[in-house]
């Protein structure tokens, strides 16, 4: 055989060396890395290759994709018109997985149009790897969980009396941020009120359908307290500035008020009141005002002697029990030199002058006034009116603005169907509004909800403009009714 001259030998070596090239090119290419959108691997190779797409939920398609952009982790938190999609640790409360979901393991609310659209539904081994991410808190390529960042961040928190349930939203974005599973047994106990401490370090929930007064962290929304106070419609209660006391109020025909130690989660429990509903204490915490609310008057309670209790009529007429004004709820000026009564059957708001209980004005409102919260910042009384109507036969209850320093009716906005639990947030210049949606009447919700009924929604009004923030409807669980917020 010839030999081959050096030129020859070359051209080969260089030939072998390019054909090894490629094809080790071809066999050892690296999967595309999701970390820098933000997600861990294997969720944004699914999110990314399957949900972010063409025509669907990406930066430019969005707002043909319900407002909802996946192209990132950060976007995904961003939420879609519908508010949050994915809630940390809670997949039975995620609409990312409702969408995506296709197996009864992952949870019994599997919501159509199925993502991705068009595609193949999310094999079971994707589900699971979705579903568990949720799980562990859909944290992002470096394990930092949404919202965890800053504890001491702004919230508010909504009572779901449906579900048992509270949720946690992030005071800045209006998001959802957690969902907390509240009560002591396995019955639907409804939370009914919610309330933070003066500190900041903790919130409490009373029960109408339970026996417990319990106390959760405001940091990770962890149980930290409770205390039994007997069977009851325990529901409303008042703390003191120290955060150190709670009197909560038990609603029957003979009600109860119970005295509870919030350091060391004890009580004492004094009976004899008549429909007892609304609470507040005064400027110096040693007076505890209760609405009775068949009746035309309020308890005035020395903290320190129950046995001096007064009874303060509303109007010219003696204390009498019988349904008349029907008070609802008291709620003190930021100075405390005056007090607010809902009456929910004369559909007014009464207002009184603390120094010795006479009566300042008389505000006609909405019908069925319930609740109240009153701006430090802005001269303004925020009311729910539950069951106010209009023409508008889908649209029920609605929010009274009143200048509580000169006593005037600003104007009504409806703020959602059936508005109960109102809440001021000086800092974001807001008023948040639960709105019940109990009745079959009202608007559709997006999903069905984990707990059966029907879910409901929070909403806000902009203090600036005393309109209706366009566009922001969370949904939440069933019957969202009280509303709490941090200091």
């Amino acid at each position: 055989m010839k030999a081959l001259t050096l030129r020859q030998q070359t051209q080969i070596s260089l030939i072998l060396f390019l054909w090894v090239f490629i094809n080790s090119c071809t066999y050892d290419k690296a999967e595309p890395s999701y970390e820098g959108l933000g997600y861990p691997q294997e969720i944004g190779k699914i999110i990314v290759n399957k949900c972010a797409t063409s025509g669907c939920h990406n930066d430019k398609n969005k707002e043909a994709a319900g407002g909802l952009s996946l192209e990132t982790w950060n976007k995904l938190f961003e939420g879609s018109r519908g508010g949050a999609v994915a809630i940390p640790y809670r997949p039975d409360f995620s609409t990312l997985i409702y969408y995506t979901n296709s197996y009864n393991e992952f949870g019994a609310i599997q919501l159509t149009p199925k993502m991705p659209v068009g595609g193949q539904p999310l094999s079971k081994e994707e589900m699971q790897l979705l579903y568990n991410w949720v799980l562990q808190g859909a944290p992002d390529a470096d394990g930092h969980v949404k919202f965890s960042d800053n504890p001491n961040r702004k919230k508010f928190y909504a009572a779901n009396q449906g579900c048992d349930v509270v949720t946690v939203f992030d005071a800045e974005t209006k998001l959802v941020m957690r969902y907390a599973s509240v009560g002591a047994s396995p019955s639907t106990e409804a939370p009914h009120m919610i309330r933070v401490a003066p500190n900041n370090q903790f919130w409490c929930v009373s029960y109408l359908a339970g026996s417990y007064f319990q106390k959760f962290s405001a940091i990770d929304n962890s149980l930290i307290g409770q205390v039994n106070l007997g069977f009851g419609s325990w529901n409303t209660f008042a703390i003191t500035k120290d955060s150190k006391t709670a009197y909560a109020i038990d609603w029957n025909s003979n009600g109860k008020v119970a005295t509870i130690d919030l350091v060391n989660m004890t009580a004492t429990i004094v009976g004899g009141f008549i429909f007892p509903h609304g609470s507040a204490l005064n400027a110096t915490d040693d007076t505890l005002y209760v609405t009775s609310q068949m009746s035309n008057y309020i308890f005035k309670i020395p903290v320190n002697d129950f046995g001096n209790m007064e009874q303060v009529s509303l109007n010219s007429f003696p204390p009498t029990n019988g349904s008349s004004l029907d008070p609802h709820e008291v709620a003190f000026s930021p100075d405390g030199s005056k007090y607010f009564v809902t009456c929910q059957k004369s559909h007014e708001v009464r207002v009184m002058k603390t120094a010795n209980d006479s009566l300042l004005a008389i505000i006609p409102v909405g019908e069925y006034p319930q609740e109240m919260s009153v701006s430090s910042t802005m001269p303004y009384l925020f009311v729910s009116c539950m069951e106010d109507t209009t023409s508008n036969p889908l649209q029920r209850g609605s929010i009274a603005i009143i200048n509580y320093q000169t006593h005037a009716f600003i104007k009504s906005v409806y703020a959602g169907y059936q508005s109960h639990g109102v809440a001021v947030d000086d800092v974001n210049k807001r008023v948040y509004i639960t709105n019940r949606n109990i009745n079959s009447n009202g608007p559709a919700p997006h999903h069905s909800s984990v707990c059966g009924g029907r879910n409901g929604y929070v909403t806000a009004i902009d203090m600036n403009t005393l309109q209706l923030i366009p566009g922001y409807k969370a949904e939440v669980s069933v019957d969202p009714y009280g509303l709490g917020i941090t200091h």
